[in-house]
């Protein structure tokens, strides 16, 4: 069983998905070294007729790549590894994500058989972790924005809470209801998205310091690829009927995380997600 964080109520990294994340990039790593040894040397034969000099110059370009991939993978690994992230290693994380990631998408399930859900997952969770062992500093509620996908409203609902979540009825029939009330209760600001490019303008007018994002894996990874280095902390909703159709969430979850990113939690009686 996976043990909870008794500070945050998140479930410790699991070692199988830290074994799935580090294997992929190792295998990525290899392979792009591999196809930068092979260009380097047919590069070397060909400049080597033309002036011998730019030989050199083409193993020097080969050996800063090295020297710099090397440098990103250490980096990821150890921060994977330990859940601790170096003084430097934010912007180094960020052109890894970039970088990796998406290839780690292709090789894993070609090579490997690992489905992208799978990669994805455990993407996720890392992330989580780095976020939580690096964000040292509490924020304020109306710097925190709660980010949810609108297929957590029930599907046959008139209301439309994209244009606006206050134009939720507060029914009880879906999770929109309480993670509203949650949203209040905390005073954060909370909008629900209906895909990327929605959710990318509600980050540009809300610019907040931290998002708190509820979605499916495809949709987390992508939001936390284009939003680095906006810190996102994922929380996957659940699919009880399928993908994009009445999803739900733990709205205790979503609770513990706002809880821990928060200088302050207003003077709360009772949890709200304790009322459902």
């Amino acid at each position: 069983m996976e043990k909870r964080d008794p500070a945050t109520g998140a479930t410790r990294l699991k070692t199988s998905k830290k074994r799935i994340f580090i294997g992929l990039l190792g295998l990525t790593f290899a392979l792009i070294m591999g196809f930068i040894l092979i260009g380097g040397w047919v590069a070397t034969i060909g400049l080597e007729n033309l002036y011998p000099g730019l030989t050199l110059i083409a193993q020097a370009i080969a050996a800063i790549a090295f020297l710099f991939l090397s440098g990103i993978i250490f980096t990821l690994v150890f921060a994977v590894i330990f859940e601790k992230e170096l003084p430097f290693s934010q912007r180094v994380r960020g052109l890894g994500i970039k970088l990796f990631l998406p290839l780690m998408e292709i090789i894993g399930p070609r090579l490997l058989k690992i489905s992208k859900e799978s990669i994805r997952n455990s993407f996720i969770e890392i992330n989580n972790r780095l976020l939580l062992s690096s964000h040292r500093h509490k924020i304020a509620p109306d710097h925190l924005l709660l980010l949810l996908p609108h297929c957590l409203q029930q599907a046959d609902c008139q209301r439309r809470v994209t244009t606006s979540i206050d134009n939720c009825l507060e029914c009880g029939k879906c999770n929109i209801d309480p993670l509203k009330k949650l949203a209040r209760a905390y005073g954060v600001r909370i909008a629900v998205a209906t895909g990327g490019t929605l959710a990318r303008k509600i980050v540009r007018d809300h610019r907040p310091q931290i998002i708190v994002a509820v979605a499916c894996e495809r949709d987390l990874t992508s939001g936390i690829h284009d939003t680095f280095p906006l810190p996102v902390y994922g929380i996957l909703n659940q699919r009880p009927e399928g993908p994009c159709w009445n999803t739900r969430v733990e709205v205790e979850e979503v609770e513990n995380a706002l809880r821990t990113f928060l200088r302050t939690t207003g003077n709360l009686k009772e949890s709200p997600s304790s009322r459902q």
